[in-house]
């Protein structure tokens, strides 16, 4: 078509025509275009809360992945557990108190309390490599039964199968294990089997032992017990019998010790010609003590004497002291010669003194004073001799003590050593007294002490097996699943940066979603649309109405479909919206505007020798190039034989004027466009239509070319209405519905709840 062929309006003015949009003027906002900004503004203060909702559909979308992975785990978990060897516990219970209760309690041989790590220290004694040894030898477990023990997993097994261990040409000796090897053996599975279990708030302690053979289980954890109590007695008698024999060989050295001292002292005391008394001290010594106590005694009675002496010598007659008449007849005598004395008195009133009478008196008085006088001087004798004889023992004594002393010193010379010798010989014996003694308390008290550890119930044979746990393995197996299964889900949801949902569109391009148009099953697209009640048919004329409210003037004169990449549904649409408008009585004009790879006319089962190349090349006017179709109010245009210039075509001014000619002819002008990425048709188109519409390909297009594209169209002076959702599945998107009852109401049931 030429520029002076252009249509005219009836008051002849010039028709209006689609002008390009200069792109370097800032994007604007049309007043009545349809958007999204509020609801985004009022979404952005929710981003940093929890959305439970969106987990739960991601949950739901990805349902058969969780449920696959949680079959999974547990058909592994149900296969491991019946495939693995049983193993049975047998458990010995145990009192083990701090220390045992002294029937007989010696000084210096008891026990000292235990310390607070006792019980931990009794604890890890149970789990020792020597008990382990021990009632591994007691058992005699050999390699046969080692082979029992040791029976190889369902993963061995597979290995086994999948890669069979090499067969020796000659199997080898019985002989050829050595019994420190089997020992050895022996004692690191005891051990690994043996667990220790403490009770809590008690002195009590569970003994388990896990096998597969289960009497082996219990004879193993009885044996440990009473081996445990048997090594204790053992250690509490070997300390005794070690105290023992350390004992002896001191008390031997230590009698060594004292006979040899024992014969230095004798043998020196004769060389020295000493001799002591029983109190230890030397003969001269003792001789010299015992004279110097005589000394004192003989001054004493000398003293006293001489006392005498001089009282007797200073009495007059016989004025002499009592305790010196005392044992004389002096008294008698006196007396006597007092009676006669007053006889004579008597008598000499009435004889005279030469009476014969009177003198035979006188011849007596004077007779008892002779014998006074006479016993008075013999007690004067007496007194003076036993002073003399006091004097002369004390000069005895005292010549005597002289030379004493001269010879006790001469011994106590002589006498160091033998001190020295002698107090070693004391110190030899009292030593040699105490270990004597605490031998014998050690033999005594070794024996009388009760143990500290018993068994409180002995292992039974167990009947039913431990582990593995059907139940708690299928529980673990389930709850592991699960929990693997939501992972896997969550991070391949993450992982997945598709536009799935209309709340991906609005959230991440800021779009408004003008229609979700549902995914075909097994219908065809020209097939649902020809059932105007299907869901398909329906959504097309929910976008349709929505499209009437999209601007201030209604629906886009001159609209564009386009998408971000190809295959998205862009013909698709624009051919169901054309045929839609054109159920509402307009007069419609489909233009197929993809140069490089057409679609529509394979839809329409149309010829594409002619069309809108031919029209912007200028070899053909628009009227030739217009195709009817199977509906009278539906024109079609189609891409005709392909340029190798689509986008110098398209960038003519032949294209302004096709879309103003075809706007005053027709109601409605939809473009199938290119798509945007890659190329620079659909920016193109873009910037001279009244209206663009971007078709998003639910769970195919990705964010970031969808954002690209839309950076493209604004930078192209779009002017965009919308987005539509194509191929959406709410099932496969987590929702609770699903689009076919949605768009079927008053037909098939309104809501499918899944």
């Amino acid at each position: 078509m030429q520029d002076d062929n252009l249509p005219v309006e009836p008051t002849g003015e010039p028709s209006r025509l689609p002008v390009r949009r200069d792109t370097a003027l800032p994007v604007r906002a049309r007043p009545g275009a349809l958007t999204v900004e509020m609801l985004a503004d009022d979404r952005r203060d929710d981003r940093d809360e929890i959305d439970l909702l969106a987990y739960w559909r991601i949950l739901v979308k990805r349902r058969w992945l969780v449920l696959g992975v949680l079959a999974a785990v547990a058909a592994a978990s149900l296969l491991a557990t019946l495939l693995a060897t049983p193993i049975y516990r047998a458990t010995a219970v145990m009192q083990i108190e701090n220390e045992g209760q002294n029937v007989i309690q010696i000084g210096g041989v008891a026990t000292q309390g235990a310390d607070p790590q006792f019980l931990q220290t009794q604890y890890e004694l149970l789990k020792s490599r020597s008990l382990a040894e021990r009632v591994a030898d007691e058992l005699a477990i050999d390699q046969a039964a080692l082979a029992r023990l040791d029976r190889p997993g369902w993963l061995d097994q597979v290995k086994a199968l999948v890669r069979p261990a090499p067969t020796l040409a000659q199997p080898p000796a019985a002989d050829a294990v050595s019994e420190e090897a089997t020992l050895r053996a022996a004692t690191g599975t005891l051990q690994r089997g043996l667990e220790v279990e403490p009770v809590r708030n008690s002195r009590l302690v569970r003994l388990h032992f896990d096998s597969p053979v289960p009497a082996f289980s219990a004879r193993v954890a009885n044996a440990v017990a009473e081996g445990f109590i048997a090594t204790g007695l053992e250690r509490r008698f070997g300390a005794s019998s070690y105290a023992q024999t350390y004992l002896e060989e001191q008390l031997a050295l230590t009698k060594s010790r004292l006979e040899t001292s024992e014969r230095e002292l004798v043998a020196f005391a004769q060389r020295e010609n000493l001799v002591s008394s029983t109190e230890g001290q030397s003969l001269a010594g003792q001789n010299l003590s015992d004279l110097n106590s005589a000394l004192a005694a003989a001054q004493s009675q000398r003293i006293r004497a001489q006392s005498r002496w001089s009282q007797a010598q200073a009495a007059r007659g016989a004025a002499l002291p009592a305790d010196m008449l005392s044992e004389s007849i002096i008294r008698t005598l006196q007396g006597q010669r007092a009676n006669l004395q007053g006889e004579y008195q008597q008598k000499l009133q009435i004889y005279k003194p030469d009476y014969p009478e009177m003198l035979q008196l006188k011849g007596q008085l004077d007779e008892l004073d002779a014998q006074i006088n006479g016993e008075l001087a013999n007690i004067r004798a007496s007194v003076r001799a036993e002073y003399d004889a006091a004097m002369s023992q004390e000069r005895l004594l005292l010549s005597q003590l002289a030379s004493l002393r001269t010879a006790a010193l001469d011994v106590d010379g002589r006498s160091i050593q033998y001190n020295i010798l002698r107090r070693e010989v004391d110190t030899n014996r009292q030593l040699y007294d105490g270990l004597l003694q605490r031998f014998k308390e050690v033999g005594v008290a070794g024996d009388v002490r009760s143990n500290n550890v018993s068994i409180v119930d002995r292992a039974q044979v167990p009947i039913w097996r431990f582990k593995p746990s059907l139940t708690r393995n299928l529980a673990i197996g389930l709850l592991l699943g699960l929990m693997l299964g939501v992972l896997l889900a969550f991070v391949l949801e993450f992982l997945d940066d598709t536009l799935k949902t209309p709340e991906d569109v609005e959230q991440r391009l800021e779009l408004a979603v003008l229609g979700i148009i549902p995914r075909l099953a097994r219908q065809s697209p020209l097939e649902a649309s020809r059932d105007l009640r299907s869901a398909f048919s329906e959504s097309y004329r929910s976008v349709r109405t929505a499209l009437q409210f999209s601007t201030d003037h209604g629906v886009p004169r001159v609209l564009l479909v386009t998408s971000a990449g190809p295959g998205e549904g862009k013909s698709t649409t624009a051919l169901t919206l054309a045929r839609n408008f054109a159920q509402m009585g307009k007069r419609v004009l489909l233009i197929e505007g993809d140069l490089r790879n057409p679609s529509l006319h394979r839809a329409l089962e149309l010829s594409a020798e002619v069309g809108l190349s031919n029209v912007l090349a200028g070899g053909m006017l628009l009227a030739d190039a217009v195709r009817d179709t199977d509906d009278q109010r539906l024109k079609v245009i189609l891409a005709g034989p392909l340029p190798p210039n689509p986008a110098e075509l398209l960038s003519g001014s032949k294209l302004v004027s096709l879309l103003t000619v075809a706007s005053e002819r027709y109601d409605q002008v939809i473009i199938d466009g290119p798509p945007i990425m890659g190329i620079a048709d659909a920016p193109i188109l873009a910037n001279v239509v009244d209206g663009t519409m971007m078709v998003v390909h639910s769970g195919r297009t990705r964010i970031t070319t969808a954002q690209a594209a839309l950076k493209r169209l604004h930078a192209a002076r779009a002017q965009l209405v919308g987005s539509l959702l194509t191929q959406y599945d709410a099932k496969v998107a987590g929702y609770g519905y699903d689009y076919e009852g949605y768009y079927a109401y008053g037909g098939t049931p309104q809501l499918t709840k899944r």
